[in-house]
Protein backbone atom coordinates (compact mmCIF):
# COMPACT_ATOMS: atom_id res chain seq x y z
CA UNK A 1 0.00 0.00 0.00
CA UNK A 2 2.88 2.35 0.78
CA UNK A 3 4.40 1.75 -2.65
CA UNK A 4 1.05 2.45 -4.34
CA UNK A 5 0.88 5.69 -2.39
CA UNK A 6 4.48 6.59 -3.29
CA UNK A 7 3.65 6.09 -6.95
CA UNK A 8 0.33 7.94 -6.86
CA UNK A 9 2.15 11.03 -5.56
CA UNK A 10 5.15 10.82 -7.83
CA UNK A 11 3.28 10.05 -11.06
CA UNK A 12 1.72 13.51 -10.89
CA UNK A 13 5.22 14.95 -11.24
CA UNK A 14 6.17 12.87 -14.28
CA UNK A 15 5.26 15.55 -16.76
CA UNK A 16 6.29 15.44 -20.45
CA UNK A 17 9.32 17.63 -19.76
CA UNK A 18 10.69 15.19 -17.16
CA UNK A 19 9.95 12.21 -19.40
CA UNK A 20 11.91 13.92 -22.17
CA UNK A 21 14.82 14.50 -19.77
CA UNK A 22 14.93 10.79 -18.85
CA UNK A 23 14.82 9.85 -22.54
CA UNK A 24 17.75 12.17 -23.29
CA UNK A 25 19.80 10.86 -20.36
CA UNK A 26 19.19 7.29 -21.47
CA UNK A 27 19.99 8.07 -25.11
CA UNK A 28 23.38 9.54 -24.14
CA UNK A 29 24.27 6.32 -22.32
CA UNK A 30 23.11 4.12 -25.20
CA UNK A 31 24.98 6.15 -27.83
CA UNK A 32 28.26 5.28 -26.11
CA UNK A 33 27.42 1.57 -26.31
CA UNK A 34 27.80 1.68 -30.13
CA UNK A 35 25.25 -1.11 -30.62
CA UNK A 36 24.96 -0.53 -34.38
CA UNK A 37 21.37 -1.78 -34.20
CA UNK A 38 18.65 0.92 -34.25
CA UNK A 39 15.93 -1.38 -32.95
CA UNK A 40 18.05 -2.56 -30.03
CA UNK A 41 19.17 1.01 -29.31
CA UNK A 42 15.53 2.07 -29.06
CA UNK A 43 14.62 -0.83 -26.77
CA UNK A 44 17.60 -0.29 -24.44
CA UNK A 45 16.98 3.45 -24.32
CA UNK A 46 13.40 2.81 -23.24
CA UNK A 47 14.52 0.36 -20.53
CA UNK A 48 17.03 2.82 -19.07
CA UNK A 49 14.68 5.81 -19.30
CA UNK A 50 11.93 3.84 -17.57
CA UNK A 51 14.35 2.90 -14.80
CA UNK A 52 15.05 6.59 -14.17
CA UNK A 53 11.33 7.27 -13.98
CA UNK A 54 10.55 4.27 -11.76
CA UNK A 55 13.30 5.28 -9.32
CA UNK A 56 11.94 8.82 -9.26
CA UNK A 57 8.43 7.59 -8.49
CA UNK A 58 9.59 5.67 -5.43
CA UNK A 59 12.04 8.29 -4.18
CA UNK A 60 9.83 11.34 -4.75
CA UNK A 61 6.88 9.61 -3.12
CA UNK A 62 9.03 8.61 -0.15
CA UNK A 63 10.44 12.12 0.24
CA UNK A 64 6.99 13.74 0.04
CA UNK A 65 5.72 11.50 2.83
CA UNK A 66 8.81 12.11 4.97
CA UNK A 67 8.27 15.86 4.58
CA UNK A 68 4.68 15.52 5.81
CA UNK A 69 5.76 13.51 8.83
CA UNK A 70 8.45 16.00 9.81
CA UNK A 71 5.97 18.88 9.49
CA UNK A 72 3.38 17.13 11.69
CA UNK A 73 3.82 18.88 15.04
CA UNK A 74 1.34 16.51 16.69
CA UNK A 75 3.92 13.74 16.51
CA UNK A 76 6.77 13.39 18.95
CA UNK A 77 10.31 13.33 17.57
CA UNK A 78 10.55 9.65 18.44
CA UNK A 79 7.36 8.76 16.54
CA UNK A 80 8.46 10.88 13.59
CA UNK A 81 11.77 9.02 13.41
CA UNK A 82 10.00 5.65 13.60
CA UNK A 83 7.66 6.56 10.76
CA UNK A 84 10.50 7.97 8.65
CA UNK A 85 12.61 4.84 9.18
CA UNK A 86 9.66 2.66 8.16
CA UNK A 87 9.11 4.68 4.98
CA UNK A 88 12.79 4.53 4.10
CA UNK A 89 12.89 0.79 4.73
CA UNK A 90 9.87 0.19 2.51
CA UNK A 91 11.31 2.36 -0.26
CA UNK A 92 14.69 0.63 -0.03
CA UNK A 93 13.06 -2.77 -0.49
CA UNK A 94 11.16 -1.57 -3.54
CA UNK A 95 14.30 -0.02 -5.01
CA UNK A 96 16.16 -3.30 -4.46
CA UNK A 97 13.44 -5.21 -6.33
CA UNK A 98 13.47 -2.63 -9.10
CA UNK A 99 17.27 -2.89 -9.36
CA UNK A 100 17.14 -6.65 -9.90
CA UNK A 101 14.29 -6.40 -12.41
CA UNK A 102 16.13 -3.68 -14.32
CA UNK A 103 19.30 -5.74 -14.67
CA UNK A 104 17.25 -8.70 -15.92
CA UNK A 105 15.68 -6.50 -18.59
CA UNK A 106 19.09 -5.20 -19.67
CA UNK A 107 20.32 -8.79 -19.76
CA UNK A 108 17.76 -9.66 -22.43
CA UNK A 109 19.31 -7.07 -24.74
CA UNK A 110 22.96 -6.60 -23.78
CA UNK A 111 26.11 -8.59 -23.07
CA UNK A 112 27.73 -8.32 -19.64
CA UNK A 113 30.36 -5.82 -20.78
CA UNK A 114 27.64 -3.58 -22.26
CA UNK A 115 25.64 -3.79 -19.02
CA UNK A 116 28.74 -2.66 -17.14
CA UNK A 117 29.03 0.25 -19.56
CA UNK A 118 25.42 1.18 -18.76
CA UNK A 119 26.20 1.07 -15.03
CA UNK A 120 29.18 3.35 -15.56
CA UNK A 121 27.04 5.64 -17.71
CA UNK A 122 24.47 5.93 -14.92
CA UNK A 123 27.22 6.78 -12.40
CA UNK A 124 29.30 9.26 -14.43
CA UNK A 125 32.14 6.79 -14.98
CA UNK A 126 33.31 7.22 -11.38
CA UNK A 127 34.44 3.59 -11.01
CA UNK A 128 37.00 3.44 -13.86
CA UNK A 129 38.19 6.97 -13.08
CA UNK A 130 38.70 6.09 -9.41
CA UNK A 131 40.44 2.79 -10.16
CA UNK A 132 42.82 4.60 -12.54
CA UNK A 133 43.44 7.23 -9.88
CA UNK A 134 44.40 4.72 -7.20
CA UNK A 135 46.66 2.84 -9.62
CA UNK A 136 48.37 6.06 -10.65
CA UNK A 137 48.77 7.32 -7.11
CA UNK A 138 49.97 3.95 -5.78
CA UNK A 139 51.93 2.24 -8.61
CA UNK A 140 53.15 -0.51 -6.28
CA UNK A 141 49.74 -1.87 -5.35
CA UNK A 142 49.66 -5.66 -5.14
CA UNK A 143 47.20 -7.72 -7.15
CA UNK A 144 45.28 -8.42 -3.94
CA UNK A 145 45.07 -4.72 -3.08
CA UNK A 146 43.91 -3.83 -6.60
CA UNK A 147 41.26 -6.52 -6.35
CA UNK A 148 39.99 -5.12 -3.03
CA UNK A 149 39.76 -1.61 -4.47
CA UNK A 150 37.94 -2.77 -7.59
CA UNK A 151 35.43 -4.97 -5.76
CA UNK A 152 34.65 -2.22 -3.23
CA UNK A 153 33.97 0.25 -6.04
CA UNK A 154 31.82 -2.29 -7.90
CA UNK A 155 29.67 -2.60 -4.78
CA UNK A 156 29.50 1.20 -4.50
CA UNK A 157 28.39 1.44 -8.13
CA UNK A 158 25.46 -0.93 -7.54
CA UNK A 159 24.10 1.43 -4.88
CA UNK A 160 25.04 4.59 -6.78
CA UNK A 161 23.04 3.42 -9.81
CA UNK A 162 19.89 3.84 -7.74
CA UNK A 163 20.82 7.25 -6.38
CA UNK A 164 18.24 9.94 -6.99
CA UNK A 165 20.74 12.75 -7.47
CA UNK A 166 24.35 13.38 -8.47
CA UNK A 167 25.12 14.13 -4.82
CA UNK A 168 23.70 10.79 -3.68
CA UNK A 169 25.55 8.87 -6.39
CA UNK A 170 28.88 10.49 -5.50
CA UNK A 171 28.07 9.98 -1.83
CA UNK A 172 28.04 6.21 -2.28
CA UNK A 173 31.46 6.27 -3.91
CA UNK A 174 32.73 8.58 -1.18
CA UNK A 175 31.55 6.11 1.46
CA UNK A 176 33.37 3.21 -0.18
CA UNK A 177 36.49 5.27 -0.88
CA UNK A 178 36.62 5.83 2.86
CA UNK A 179 36.61 2.06 3.38
CA UNK A 180 39.30 1.64 0.74
CA UNK A 181 41.48 4.29 2.36
CA UNK A 182 41.11 2.64 5.78
CA UNK A 183 42.11 -0.68 4.20
CA UNK A 184 45.15 0.83 2.49
CA UNK A 185 46.22 2.54 5.71
CA UNK A 186 46.14 -0.83 7.45
CA UNK A 187 48.22 -2.18 4.58
CA UNK A 188 50.93 0.33 5.48
CA UNK A 189 50.29 3.21 3.09
CA UNK A 190 50.64 6.80 4.31
CA UNK A 191 47.85 8.15 2.14
CA UNK A 192 48.42 11.81 3.02
CA UNK A 193 52.01 11.56 1.79
CA UNK A 194 51.09 9.40 -1.20
CA UNK A 195 48.37 11.87 -2.22
CA UNK A 196 50.68 14.88 -1.89
CA UNK A 197 53.40 13.15 -3.93
CA UNK A 198 50.85 12.14 -6.56
CA UNK A 199 49.55 15.67 -7.00
CA UNK A 200 53.11 16.90 -7.47
CA UNK A 201 53.58 14.30 -10.21
CA UNK A 202 50.32 15.40 -11.84
CA UNK A 203 51.46 19.03 -11.80
CA UNK A 204 54.79 18.05 -13.36
CA UNK A 205 52.97 16.15 -16.12
CA UNK A 206 50.80 19.16 -16.88
CA UNK A 207 53.84 21.41 -17.06
CA UNK A 208 55.57 18.96 -19.38
CA UNK A 209 52.51 18.86 -21.66
CA UNK A 210 52.35 22.64 -21.89
CA UNK A 211 56.09 22.87 -22.48
CA UNK A 212 56.75 24.98 -19.40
Amino acid sequence: MLLVFFNSIAQKKLDPVYINVTNERAAKIVTKLALANPEKEKTVTEIIAQQFRDLSEIQDGRDAEIKKIKEDSSLSKEIQNEKVDKLKGTADKEIEKLHKSYLKKLGTQLSEDKIIAVKDGMTYGVLPITVAGYNDMLPNLTAEQKDYIYKALVEAREFAMDGGSSKEKHGWFGKYKGRINNYLSKEGYDLNKESADWHKRLEEREKAKSGK
